[in-house]
């Protein structure tokens, strides 16, 4: 797909406003400006909603130097580039034991068995899309990922996937695997001080996993007399969270357990970041950040 076909999605999506969004694009732009990293840590749904070609381009413009997704994230995008598609009915396979238990996505079982001890677990899933030349590999994450030269990590839950039903399902490859993946992000995020974090529609795995990367990559630096603390991060969800996102709230109230709230827009930012927060469809709110950014890029702003 090329550039114009992206711009042409883009004018095709629900219509976004938020007075922060070209700030948080003017962040992004001057930590890529200073090469200091911008990381993204998504949940599945990005994908499943077609956002990939978004994010893909975002990569090829070196805009994002470290992608990060979930198991399922892992899943949807090899369905994708498999067979163009990717979905199925729980309601109705979970009452057969029929759920998940798709021959061709427990494909991914044996290329982490054969190469994850090799590369991580998202790499070596892209690495295979490409050289197996899959025929929808265009719209891959992970391909573009492994074609492009960026990182991309995948941080999973032993169960939480429809592969780990599989019988070639090997819980110490994928396990090592993954673990090489959340080695590779903490090293990127090493170089979060002037950079950008942003999270996608992950409401667990994103904030936790980067909750874990920070105190090591914080620790580390701080050991060489240098800190991680002028960070910018987002977090683009559907939750309304009223209207002060800076201040973590008390127990009493729901969104508390929310974690991309009081870790990625709180907690994480409070020695001299800032944050931001987009509530909205992600088919709305990440063509809205693509769009900032690409007319940042051509000099509109």
């Amino acid at each position: 797909m090329t550039l114009e076909d992206v711009l042409a999605l883009d004018a095709e999506t629900p219509t976004f406003e938020h007075a922060d969004l070209a700030k948080l694009a003017d962040r992004i732009a001057a930590a890529r400006r200073n090469d200091r990293e911008v990381i993204a840590l998504m949940g599945a749904h990005v994908i499943k909603q077609g956002l990939s070609r978004f994010v893909i381009d975002l990569m090829r413009r070196d805009l994002i130097t470290c992608l990060g997704m979930n198991g399922a994230g892992v899943v949807h995008d090899y369905e994708l580039a498999l067979i163009g598609a990717t979905t199925e009915s729980v309601a109705r396979y979970i009452r057969t034991g029929e759920f998940g238990l798709w021959r061709e996505t427990g494909e991914i079982n044996d290329i982490v068995n054969e190469s994850g001890t090799k590369r991580g677990l998202a790499a070596s899933v892209g690495k295979a899309i490409v050289q197996r030349d899959l025929p929808h590999r265009d719209i891959s994450l992970l391909a573009a990922a492994d074609e492009l030269g960026v990182d991309a990590t995948a941080h999973i839950g032993l169960g939480y996937d429809i592969i780990h039903q599989h019988p070639n399902f090997d819980g110490a490859a994928a396990g090592a695997a993954s673990y090489r993946d959340f080695l590779t992000l903490a090293e990127h995020v090493r170089g979060l001080e002037g950079g950008v974090f942003l999270c996608l529609g992950s409401a667990v795995m994103g904030p936790e996993v980067y909750l874990k990367a920070l105190a090591m990559a914080r620790n580390v630096e701080r050991q060489d007399g240098r800190e991680i603390q002028a960070i910018t991060t987002a977090v683009f969800d559907l939750l309304d969270l009223g209207d002060d996102i800076h201040t973590e709230p008390p127990k009493t109230e729901p969104a508390y357990y929310f974690r991309p709230y009081k870790t990625v827009l709180v907690r994480t930012v409070a020695d001299g970041g800032e944050s931001y927060y987009f509530q909205g469809e992600h088919r709305a709110t990440i063509p809205a950040l693509h769009r900032a950014l690409v007319t940042r890029a051509e000099g509109g702003a």
